[in-house]
């Protein structure tokens, strides 16, 4: 993260090691799942701030996942799981770009899959002469459902919406927002727009906006850009404008089976950590009590700044922390409850006391 304090956590992302030459040992990370937990937005003096009319305030954006069991990661929890967890913090640039990319790849080799051995091998066998193969597969995916699978619809040109959706992925990036050069008034007031992610209020989705500055902090309109993009566009909508780019599946972080292998379990591969998984980890503030007893080495530098971190889930309940509990806390909590109880009980005691002291007193009289 370029924030000063996400690159002090950051500075401490990977484990210590024992022995300098000692390669550390992440395979474990195979056998999790990832799951978006939420995002953070922090403000920071913006050094490269050497003009009147640059921003002296930027903002920086921050994701935090986790790394849950795959056999109990929940798609369904907004936590994604309760146990053997670990929690960790990003740049969300960073986040973003190995996101979509895990998602690339998986798409591909689902793409690959049903070509192979699904009901898309459109290879020709007993068809008629009029056979075409390219809308056989077009056809197959999306009665699937498997629209990414499709690079052009073969009934209709449309290289303009392909050319948009391959953009997609570079706007996890703030960059300027290039539009038609056809627009005199853009041109003659010399006006610059970017694009780049945010985070919403609640911290539990990421949208795509449309920002003055190269910094992406301050919005082009009340809308997170929407108007301005939809007039610099003539009326296109500005795609992750008002739903996220994040979904809430549980993303395996381990590399599914070569399809090449005749589906024998990839008995001949050994399975391993995908690459995005390997970046986010490397990269990421770490906290990783939850892992204790799972791991050798647990790292957990990055424990005391999510503590400060406070999201909304989808599920709208409110987080506080890297998400495990505190155990010291909440054993002085419950010392301190037990406490107050019996001091409450031995009030009353002494106040039953001095009642009935006080009969026995007017008795007498």
């Amino acid at each position: 993260a370029s924030s000063k304090v996400g690159a002090k956590v950051m500075s401490k992302a990977r484990r210590l090691e024992q022995d300098e030459n000692e390669e550390i040992d992440f395979t474990w990370v195979a056998n999790m799942s990832l799951k978006f937990q939420g995002c953070y937005h922090t403000q920071s003096w913006n050094d490269e701030a050497d003009g009147e009319e640059d921003i002296k305030i930027s903002t920086q954006r921050l994701v935090r996942f986790r790394l849950c069991p795959t056999e109990t990661c929940s798609m369904e929890s907004a936590s994604g799981c309760d146990s053997g967890y670990g929690d960790y913090v990003i740049g969300m640039e960073e986040y973003l770009e190995s996101y979509f990319e895990a998602v690339e790849q998986l798409q591909e080799y689902n793409c690959e899959y049903e070509k192979d051995y699904g009901d898309c091998a459109c290879d020709g066998e007993n068809q008629g002469d009029d056979f075409d193969e390219e809308i056989c597969e077009y056809d197959c995916y999306m009665g699937k459902g498997m629209e990414y699978c499709v690079d052009k619809n073969p009934y209709e040109d449309d290289e303009q919406e392909e050319e948009e959706e391959m953009e997609l992925r570079e706007m996890a990036e703030c960059r300027q927002l290039e539009v038609d050069n056809g627009n005199r008034k853009l041109e003659e007031n010399e006006v610059e727009y970017f694009v780049g992610a945010y985070c919403s209020s609640s911290g539990s989705s990421i949208h795509l906006g449309v920002f003055t500055e190269e910094t992406c902090s301050q919005f082009a309109d009340e809308y997170g850009g929407r108007e301005i993009y939809s007039t610099l566009t003539y009326g296109k909508e500005l795609p992750y404008s008002q739903t996220t780019m994040i979904g809430s599946e549980c993303m395996a972080c381990k590399e599914p089976e070569d399809a090449d292998q005749n589906n024998n379990n990839d008995n001949e591969d050994e399975d391993q950590v995908i690459e995005s998984c390997e970046q986010l980890y490397e990269g990421a503030g770490k906290c990783e009590a939850g892992l204790s007893g799972s791991i050798q080495y647990p790292n957990n530098y990055g424990c005391n700044f999510m503590e400060g971190i406070k999201i909304v889930r989808k599920n709208g309940v409110v987080v506080s922390g890297p998400g495990s509990k505190n155990t010291t806390a909440s054993i002085f909590i419950g010392l301190f409850a037990c406490s107050f109880l019996l001091l409450g009980g031995y009030a009353y005691y002494l106040k039953t006391k001095l009642d009935r002291a006080k009969v026995n007193l007017v008795s007498e009289e």
